[in-house]
């Protein structure tokens, strides 16, 4: 049996010297071929080789702004190698899709399911953690009220599935070629559903959703509440699920009695998605997303009595708790056209932690998606907060609990979308950028965008958006900076509290996530921060850190170790702003937060 070996790509199987057609068909597997810009080297039969320099380390964003330095080294035999290269037009670099596969050259790949809060995707990985295709679904969210927030869970398993199959059907890859899926998810969000027929039993109450925030508020103030922090590590707050689940009990029509039956079943949306891809044989989540129901005990890591007790949730219609990193179910062969393990679970950011190859204590993220969410890896100490930030499970690769401390804001890249859609001020998120810079400052504008309440580190569901600072003057430029700039603001007073709380001052931050591709943004955040920021050559950790979680399960990469080297930086943020001009604007930010919270006003 002879070998190809695309970059370090192992177990790509050749059966003949002479099959240069399926040789040709090696190349034009790869989806993304051009846009991976690192060093490529193919070897056949140990005697021929092809070297593939590319002219930068990051990854394209169009296969067609690559522009490769071709080096080619030929040891002696095998001339049929190159005759097959240049009859497959390899130097074109052209997409996949103009490509005619001839034979089906297997290669193994993770697939990675990432569940967020607007969008579902999909995206493979091969051996050297390398993406090399992702495909997105959007999905609408619902606001029937203020405050609350809704979507279909239905919609969401199917965008999940139309993702998975688009981004294999593109990139020509088998689900049989797939060692091993990981699921990421958008934590938090309640669904209840009928265990005998799957139909959801009411829409899904979205993380953001304010609905219980006066349940949560009696909570808080009543002799449960230090039970509840001491044993969750969590502020009450209707962000979590139980509050969630507690809401549909109370408004679905038998639905108590019928989850007390065992007739109703409770998941987030991990949760969820493995029920459905598994037919319904599988009901588990892992402990990052349990976490962050308010009722897990985080030192045990399994569903507390006195907590179910606290909120009147039965037992029978909770998920059972698996490790992160670990064959939980297999995806039915009818979903993908083939079974595929399901061995790497977390939620959003904790996955991301991963994706940012934050195994170990010390190591921290920032994630800029719809939310903003900083998190700082503790090791196997579970933290205790003084400036209400979350204690939460970390993603584990063995059996051993891992935790972190974790800052949570509600409206992040949602402000962008915002501007977008309500204001009309820009047609696409990615104008954001290009408008703000046409300015040279904000113009005196701060944007509060607290349109769901405040989070950490302030949790007052009571607060709400506010533009201050307007003037004749003011123009929709000066409103797009502003909301670029909160996210900043609000980002620094997670770091403050965090450094607060661990005692130790943040010499970096590693950022990722949709809107840290905004190097206006980033350099603001480096700024105001003091701080500098580096971004990864890729920014969707979140589906890489599922991806590292169900590789490492299964053999595929062979230990934390060995993932931590595939991380590399793009680039590096130094701050540039004077500490005077950043503590005063941080100063009229702060006054801009206190103006929008209504405790405050009365004062």
């Amino acid at each position: 049996m002879q070998r190809a070996q695309i970059g370090r790509q192992r177990r790509f199987a050749l059966p003949a010297r002479g099959q240069k057609k399926l040789l040709k068909s090696a190349v034009r597997q790869r989806a993304n071929f051009a846009a991976h810009l690192d060093t490529r080297r193919f070897h056949y039969a140990r005697r021929s080789v092809v070297q593939v320099k590319h002219h930068r380390a990051t990854v394209a964003a169009d296969a067609h702004a690559a522009r490769p330095r071709l080096c080619i080294h030929c040891e002696t035999g095998a001339p049929h190698l190159f005759q097959s290269f240049f009859e497959g037009q390899l130097f074109r670099l052209s997409p996949a899709e103009k490509h005619i596969s001839y034979y089906n050259s297997r290669m193994p790949f993770i697939l990675s399911l990432d569940e967020g809060t607007t969008s579902a995707r999909s995206a493979l990985y091969d051996e050297q953690g390398r993406r090399v295709a992702m495909e997105s679904v959007a999905f609408p969210s619902r606001y029937p009220h203020p405050g609350w927030v809704e979507q279909d869970a239905l919609e969401i398993w199917r965008a999940q599935m139309e993702s998975a199959r688009t981004v294999l059907t593109r990139a020509r890859v088998a689900a049989s070629d797939i060692v091993a899926a990981g699921i990421t998810n958008q934590r938090e969000t309640t669904v209840v559903w009928d265990r005998a027929t799957g139909e959801p039993v009411s829409p899904a109450i979205v993380w953001q959703c304010r609905r219980t925030a006066e349940y949560c508020t009696r909570l808080a103030a009543s002799p449960d509440a230090a039970t509840i922090t001491r044993k969750t590590g969590l502020v009450i707050d209707a962000y979590f699920s139980a509050s969630k689940i507690c809401w549909i009990l109370e408004n679905v029509p038998n639905a108590r009695a019928r989850a007390r039956n065992g007739e109703l079943l409770f998941g987030n949306i991990d949760t969820w998605l493995i029920w459905n891809l598994t037919g319904g044989s599988v009901h588990a989540t892992d402990s990052t997303n349990a976490s962050r129901t308010m009722l897990m005990n985080l030192a045990t890591g399994d569903w507390d009595d006195d907590l179910l007790r606290i909120f009147d949730i039965p037992r029978a219609m909770l998920p059972r708790i698996v490790p992160s990193s670990g064959v939980a179910g297999e995806i039915a062969a009818r979903h993908l056209g083939a079974p595929v393990p399901i061995a790497g679970i977390a939620g959003d950011q904790q996955a991301a932690l991963a994706g940012q190859a934050c195994f170990r204590s010390g190591l921290s993220k920032n994630t800029y998606g719809t939310g903003c969410f900083a998190l700082l890896h503790t090791g196997g100490r579970a933290p205790v907060s003084k400036n209400r930030l979350l204690s939460t499970r970390a993603a584990s690769t063995d059996s051993q609990p891992q935790f972190a401390i974790e800052g949570s804001v509600f409206i992040a890249g949602a402000a962008i979308q915002w501007v977008r859609d309500e204001l009309k001020a820009i047609a696409t998120a990615a104008e954001s950028e290009t408008l703000a810079t046409s300015i040279p400052d904000n113009g005196g504008v701060y944007f509060v965008p607290a349109f769901v309440g405040l989070g950490a580190p302030h949790w007052d569901p009571d607060a709400r958006g506010l533009i201050t600072g307007l003037t004749r003057s003011t123009g929709h430029a000066h409103i797009v900076r502003a909301a670029l700039e909160s996210i900043a603001y609000q980002t620094r007073e997670l770091v403050e509290a965090m450094q607060a709380d661990s005692g130790e001052e943040l010499r970096e931050l590693r950022v990722d996530g949709g809107a840290a591709v905004n190097d206006l943004l980033m350099q603001f955040q480096s700024d105001i921060l003091g701080k500098p920021l580096v971004r990864p050559v890729d920014v969707e950790t979140t589906a890489l850190g599922a991806a590292y979680l169900a590789g490492l399960a299964t053999g595929f990469w062979k230990n934390a170790a060995e993932v931590e080297t595939f991380w590399r930086a793009e680039r590096r943020f130094e701050p540039k702003m004077p500490a005077a001009l950043r503590d005063r604007f941080f100063g009229e930010w702060k006054s801009a937060v206190a103006r929008c919270q209504p405790a405050v006003n009365r004062r």
